[in-house]
């Protein structure tokens, strides 16, 4: 795979130098200059594949030409070993559980594989790097988990001090080792700030093998394609044959960016719909052609509280370029709190189902959009975290305790250990160099 810089200023790399580098010198993003369709008779026998066998067929399509298939066997099978179900809610209605990983949230499928490919290339060429890390929610707890103990590896994740749940706070406060945390007095765009400057700073990139495991990072986006295979090949073992349609919890448009992925190389998609919340940029340039970036507010649906998405740029690359060409593939709506937690308790008075507040944002999404379309699809909403991971706002809502999983309920007991800093570059640089 050959990348370039969407800024076209900076020399094509490898996917090696990509990963490992982040971002690129011009400030751009790494994209590959091919996008290889998989073959008709791969869709003809998807329904017959493991989500394992999906991911290596996915992964051999893009990355063949620098891992060999025993490499990428090996890589895929220690990061995929868990699955992506999906789940009948109602007619019309599908939910791609993407939370039965370790961190119990789809950032999973990212950091796992991108801690397996990162080891892989370390382990050969007897490398250290340090991974910088910005989280809105879910992030830092898929790479603390995903990375830690990982031979050459150290992990600095930052998280906006008071704007993550407990429990995601304590995933990626608690692990130590070579995992540390920073709390920053800001936002998560003064967090994803930082680290975007730390990978431009000179002195910094002297003294550290710097890479990130942010969806900017190349190596995040191509695992989070796997699924949407995965979901396809289930909707055809249920019999579904209605036009396909993805809702995505939409905040840094890596996941949405990952689906343009998946579609360029042949998958079946009628649309995907940027389910947002109260931080909507993109739906309003799908409506109006003005893209205005704006600071973040905080919502329930924390982990998507984004006011200027890093992969906006791969969203538009990757569904044609040009507005009315995006506006044919891509769909925005967003969903304000008060009508999130009407569909969480909506759900939950219907069926018993509990959804977490981003998986809401998804749901009312897709309504909003089935509404609009006047034709039957089979709409699938991506499930981005387990609703116990937002505790207060999810007993709140349905008005009762609900079951915890053991993995996430003894968090609760440890010590949270984290590093308090302001939102200002040089405190930042300061720490990193003392």
């Amino acid at each position: 795979m050959i990348l370039y810089s969407t800024q076209k200023s900076s020399p094509n790399v490898s996917f090696e130098e990509a990963i490992f580098r982040g971002l690129p010198p011009d400030n751009g993003l790494y994209m590959p200059t091919e996008i290889k369709r998989l073959p008709d008779s791969f869709f003809d026998k998807i329904q017959d594949l493991s989500l394992v066998e999906i991911a290596e067929a996915v992964c051999n399509n893009l990355l063949g030409d620098d891992l060999s298939e025993a490499e990428i066997k090996s890589i895929i099978t220690s990061s995929m070993n868990f699955e992506a179900p999906l789940f009948s809610l109602e007619p019309g209605v599908e939910i791609l559980e993407l939370f039965h990983g370790p961190s119990m949230a789809f950032k999973d499928f990212g950091a796992r594989f991108m801690a397996a490919v990162m080891s892989h290339y370390l382990v050969k060429h007897q490398r250290e790097i340090r991974i910088l890390v910005a989280t809105s929610g879910d992030t830092g707890g898929a790479v603390a988990q995903g990375f830690f103990n990982t031979p050459g590896i150290s992990v600095t994740i930052l998280y906006p001090s008071g704007k993550v749940s407990d429990i995601q706070e304590m995933q990626l406060t608690t692990l130590g080792g070579n995992v540390e945390a920073l709390e920053i007095e800001g936002t998560f765009d003064d967090c994803q700030r930082l680290v975007k400057e730390a990978f431009l700073d000179a002195d910094l990139r002297a003294k550290f093998n710097l890479a990130s495991a942010n969806s900017i990072n190349i190596a995040r986006l191509i695992p989070q394609s796997f699924y949407y295979f995965a979901a396809y090949a289930e909707a055809k073992r249920k019999g579904l044959h209605d036009p396909l349609v993805f809702s995505v919890p939409s905040g840094n448009f890596g996941n949405l960016s990952a689906g343009l992925m998946a579609y360029q190389m042949g998958l079946p998609v009628k649309a995907f719909i940027a389910a947002c919340n109260e931080n909507h940029p993109v739906p309003d340039y799908l409506s109006t052609g003005v893209y205005h970036p704006e600071p973040s507010v905080e919502t329930l649906s924390n982990a998507m509280d984004v006011g200027s998405p890093s992969n906006f740029v791969r969203m538009q690359i990757l569904s044609g370029g040009v507005l009315d060409e995006i506006k044919q593939v891509v769909k925005g709506y967003f969903t304000d709190d008060v009508q999130t937690k009407k569909r969480m308790a909506e759900v939950y008075e219907k069926s018993g189902y509990i959804m977490c507040p981003h998986t809401a944002v998804g749901y009312d999404g897709l309504l909003q959009y089935q509404k609009e379309c006047g034709e039957k699809v089979t709409g699938v909403v991506l499930s981005t975290a387990h609703y116990a991971k937002f505790l207060p706002t999810v007993e709140a809502v349905i008005g009762g305790k609900v079951p915890v999983p053991l993995r996430l309920s003894e968090l609760l007991d440890k010590q949270k250990k984290s590093i308090l800093l302001g939102t200002d570059f040089e405190g930042f640089k300061k720490f990193l160099l003392g």
